[in-house]
């Protein structure tokens, strides 16, 4: 009986290691596209837009970028804004689809049209997720 017990351990062993693992790993394959560098330098830096007051169409400061949130699924990009408070206390954060600002070059401003403290307010609360 030995033998058939050992036969029947290895691959009952294999089996267990395959739950406790999962499923096997496939390889993908990526394509990689090349991108205009010129282009793509003329855009938007993240690490220079945080922090920016963001205004109304009436010139209205309304709050400022704090952050920026990229959508797990879509990859829709949102923007975190800090709305009231002062130096970052007392405020709170909502988050706007990051295509309802329109970046101003002309003198650098951030504009949310029809945004108010008033209807950002009433927006629910955004708070960030640690993943």
């Amino acid at each position: 009986m030995r033998p058939l017990c050992r036969s029947l351990t290895i691959p009952m062993l294999a089996t267990a290691a395959l739950l406790v693992a999962g499923p096997p790993v496939l390889s993908q394959i990526v394509e990689l596209v090349a991108v205009d560098v010129k282009t793509v330098a003329q855009g938007y830096r993240t690490s220079k837009l945080t922090g920016k007051e963001v205004v109304n169409t009436e010139n209205e400061e309304i709050g400022e970028i704090d952050d920026f949130v990229i959508g797990r699924d879509d990859h829709a990009v949102f923007a975190v804004l800090q709305i009231g408070g002062f130096l970052g206390l007392g405020g709170h954060l909502v988050a706007v689809p990051f295509d309802s600002l329109a970046m101003e070059d002309a003198d650098g401003k951030i504009v949310l049209a029809g945004g108010t403290r008033d209807e950002l307010n009433k927006l629910p609360e955004f708070e960030y997720q640690d993943n």
